[in-house]
Formats: C-alpha cells, structure tokens, sequence
C-alpha cells in the first residue's frame, strides 16, 4: 500500500481589495482543512499529536485540528496582489520571503497629504500642484533610484525601546525619540502611466485632521512648512515632553509585520536632499465596504491614456501617476509617496498598491486567484498542488537537502 502524499510547502495566492490579508489567510484555510487534497496532512498531524499525547502521559485539550497556514509579508487591506502563504512545514520557509525584493505597482496623487500617508486617512495639508507634470516627475525619481535613508512608519511592528510603534499609537502614548531613518534601496523604478486631473478615478479623502492631529503632523511628520497656515518649520513646543511625541487619535489598525526589530541609529548612507523630512509612511485599517466599492467601481470607469511627458495637469483636479517599483524589504511605499510629492513641491498620498511580484512568484504566471477558493475543490486544488510541488523542487535543488526516510510529500 503506498503511502499519502502529505502535501506541504510554499505558494501564492492573489490577494483581492478590501480585505485583510489575515482574512485571506483564515478563507485558505478553512477550503484547505475541508478538503481531499490535504486530508493527509491533516490525518499526520491527528497521529502526530495522539503520539505526543502518550508520550507526554497528558492530554491536551481537544482541539479541532486545522491545516497551519502561515504567510510572507502582509498587504493592506486596501492594497491586492502577490501574498505568500506557507503551508505545514514550509511556513518554516517564510522568514526568507521577508527579506527578499518585492515589485509594486502603486499609484500617487499629489496636492495633499494625509496622516496615514493614504486616502483612507484624513486630509491633513494641501499644496499647489498645477505646476507638476511627468517630466518634473520623473526627475524626481532620480532622487530615489537606489540606496537612500527612509524613515519607518509609525503605525508599524517595529520596536522602540522594546515597545511595538503601533501600540504607542493605539494607547495614544508618547513615542520617546523621533525614529531613525533607515538604508532601503530600490532597484527599479519607472512611471508607468501619467494620469492628468479629472482624467482619473482617485480624489482626496474628505475628512480633515482635527486641530489636534494637525498639530501633530507639526512636530511628528514635519508638515509644518506646507501646512494651510502652518509654522513653516518651526518647531512645535506644546506637549509633555520636550523630546517625546504623542499621538493625537488612537486608531485599530492592521500592521505589517515585516519589520520587526528594535529601532537604532542606522549609519549614514546617501540621503535624499528632502526637506522637511517625513516620519510617518502610513498605517493600516480595514477598508470601508462603501468606499471600497466606490474605488473599484471608479477605477473601472476611468480607464484613461498618460499625456505626453511635458504636458501640465489640468486645473479641474490633482493629478496622478501610476508607478512601479522593485524595491529591498524594509521600503515603505507609503513614505515614497509622501516623500516624492513634496520632492515636486507639492504633497503626495497613496491611493493604490498591487504587489506584482514577490521572489519567484509573479500575477499571471504562477499566483492562485483568490475566487478559485470559491469554487470547486476540483478548480483550485491542482494549482496548489502544482505550485507547491514546484516550489519543493526548486527548494531542494537550490539547498541540496532532503530526507529518504520521511514520508512523501509534494
């Protein structure tokens, strides 16, 4: 009698708008744990744990037994795209999806800036933004091809002082020191469309910053100098501390825990000639059903073609620009865009993120669509089963490892 396939390893799956990246993983999940395709996992782990029970002389507390999923990097909610899931002993394999390059495609619109660094948060300054046009745009770009210092997200998993940054932001605590800026690179980066106002789907938030926030954003993100009425850098004294910050509103958000390390003095690498200088690159929330669909809809109805490079945005709107780019773990897409829209001279906010690829796996090539979930088992269980087969070849031929005696798995 031959022995069950135990089907294990790495894959993708194409995250769709609107929900968390957790959610996705549950949905997985729950299809893997009801399915044919990995009943022999789940029978190996029932013997597994019934062994460990007998040697132990104890019972654990009955438990339903689940397929263990883990992923490679989250996305926001309102981002899509490329999340890698491991499943049984390949979320051993994770950690190295952490810190390998990833390409984005993200779009920009420029003229405000908002405290999540996106247009879900609330609208926090206005600038001018007439002026821009693809070719000042893409001169900017210069300034952030390669290696530069970025400063890391407030609402983000990384520590200071053996705390978490979110959860200062969440009990609306003092952060003790401004976070240091950080050595990223991105190795690509390219205008892939120019998107001139009122030729495009994405507005501005409608909400405004109360003046608590925007005080804020004085002292924290440095907006001083292009806030409507603002100190124009000057520093902002209030507070209970003279090199503490504290947030203004608590938010639940959800966090990208691709970053999780103490925060340090990171040694001088080329900087960015960028004043004044962002803090935040963006938090992260559940996307509203409302405005969710009000973005995919808008998106759908505006489909139109760049101008030519030189040509000015038209006065009847901010214009935008969908770029993409390859960049090293540790980039934060939402500080790029704040920091490329004051770079032009105006503000800049994130109003669309698509991770297009992420090590080798690529949209349209080797990524499960997230409706097969939603289909027979009969739809997506041989994709899975192909790309986790094809990924457990290329991981032993790369690492030359592998055990005749453990059980056969694809």
């Amino acid at each position: 009698m031959s022995t069950p396939k135990i089907v294990e390893g790495v894959f993708a799956i194409n995250k769709p708008k609107s929900i968390s990246s957790a959610q996705v993983l549950r949905d997985v999940q729950k299809a893997f744990t009801q399915s044919k395709l990995f009943a022999p996992w789940l029978e190996a782990e029932n013997a597994k744990r019934a062994e460990e029970a007998r040697r132990q002389r104890s019972r654990r507390r009955d438990k339903r037994i689940e397929v263990k999923l883990g992923h490679g990097g989250t996305l926001d909610p309102m981002a899509t795209g490329v999340l890698i899931v491991g499943v049984g002993k390949g979320t051993k394999h994770l950690q190295t999806f952490l810190t390998c390059t990833k390409t984005y495609e993200a779009t920009v619109l420029f003229g405000a800036a908002t405290d999540t660094y996106d247009i879900l948060g609330k609208v926090l300054s206005k600038a001018p933004y007439a002026h821009l046009t693809r070719d000042n745009v893409e001169t900017a770009l210069n300034k952030f091809r390669g290696s530069i210092m970025q400063r890391p997200p407030l609402y983000s998993a990384l520590r200071m002082d053996g705390k978490r940054l979110y959860e200062y932001a969440r009990e609306g605590k003092e952060i003790p020191r401004e976070i240091q800026e950080r050595p990223v690179t991105a190795k690509s980066m390219t205008i892939r469309e120019w998107l001139p106002g009122g030729r495009h789907p994405y507005t501005w938030p409608a909400e405004e910053a109360g003046a608590e926030d925007k005080s804020v954003a004085e002292k924290v993100l440095h907006l001083g100098a292009t806030m409507e009425g603002g100190t124009h850098g000057r520093p902002h004294t209030d507070g209970p501390s003279e090199n503490s910050i504290t947030f203004g509103s608590k938010r639940q958000r959800e966090i990208d825990d691709e970053d999780d390390a103490d925060i340090g003095i990171t040694p001088a690498t080329k900087r960015r000639e960028i004043s004044p200088v962002p803090v935040m690159s963006g938090a992260k929330q559940e996307l509203p059903a409302m405005r969710t669909a009000h973005l995919d809809s808008a998106t759908a109805a505006f489909s139109e073609k760049g101008t030519s490079s030189g040509e000015r945005s038209p006065t009847n709107g901010p214009p935008a620009a969908r770029l993409s780019m390859t960049v090293t773990s540790g980039f934060y897409v939402r500080s790029f865009c704040h920091d490329l829209g004051q770079e032009v001279g105006s503000l800049g906010i994130m109003s669309e993120l698509v991770r297009t690829r992420q090590a080798d796996f690529e949209l349209g090539r080797n990524v499960l669509e997230y409706d097969d979930l939603g289909r027979s088992e009969d739809v997506w269980a041989p994709k899975v089963a192909q790309a986790l087969n094809d990924w457990n070849l290329k991981t032993t031929k790369d690492s030359n490892v592998g055990s005749p005696d453990s059980p056969t798995r694809v």
